[in-house]
């Protein structure tokens, strides 16, 4: 899904601020989908990358992989990059984008990070989504669920590009050009880094 500024001047006096978030390990097609769907309402979106680091980070019921190294194998620096050149590429001005932190699972230090008045958008694919949409209902947020059926990488996982990648299968059509040469790159400087 591409940005629509035609959407945006629509919706434009909707919200003010909204927030995505995700681990982004590494940003795939349809992070990208999800990016661009929630920024079609909202004049400034934050981006929130959850997991920045492991003293942010525990074990969830609903997703029992999301702590484990192997599930992390990209910096925060690595993925503010990979989110930031392909927005640069898809010509989404950066001036509308905040990055930031955000400890998911950690619901008591929230307010730390962001205000109640942020909207939450949320794209539900699992049971881990909805347990996150209501984790949000309940600090007092709104919430929107965004309609991923028009998604065309709605299936499209980060657990499955990175099983790829430790594979040696191909990946790259999975991600964004500029993620999949910045991958590339990496693996070339440190292959071990990307084996099991």
């Amino acid at each position: 899904m591409a940005f629509n500024k035609n959407s945006f001047l629509e919706n434009s006096s909707k919200f003010e601020l909204g927030m995505v978030h995700g681990r982004f390990q590494p940003f795939h097609k349809g992070h990208l989908e999800y990016v661009t769907a929630a920024l079609n309402y909202c004049q400034k979106l934050v981006i929130a990358f959850t997991n920045p680091d492991k003293t942010l980070t525990k074990q969830e019921l609903l997703a029992p992989h999301r702590h484990l190294k192997e599930a992390n194998p990209f910096t925060l620096l690595e993925r503010v990059t990979f989110i930031q050149e392909t927005l640069i590429d898809d010509n989404i001005p950066l001036e509308r984008i905040i990055f930031i932190s955000f400890p998911i699972n950690l619901p008591d230090l929230w307010e730390y990070y962001i205000t109640k008045e942020v909207v939450q958008f949320i794209r539900i694919a699992s049971p881990w989504e909805e347990e996150k949409a209501e984790r949000f209902r309940r600090w007092g947020s709104v919430v929107k669920v965004l309609d991923s059926s028009n998604f065309k990488y709605s299936n499209l996982s980060a657990t499955q590009v990175r099983k790829k990648i430790f594979e040696k299968s191909d990946w790259t059509d999975l991600v964004p050009h500029c993620v999949a040469m910045n991958i590339q790159e990496l693996i070339k400087k440190d292959s071990g880094r990307f084996s099991k």
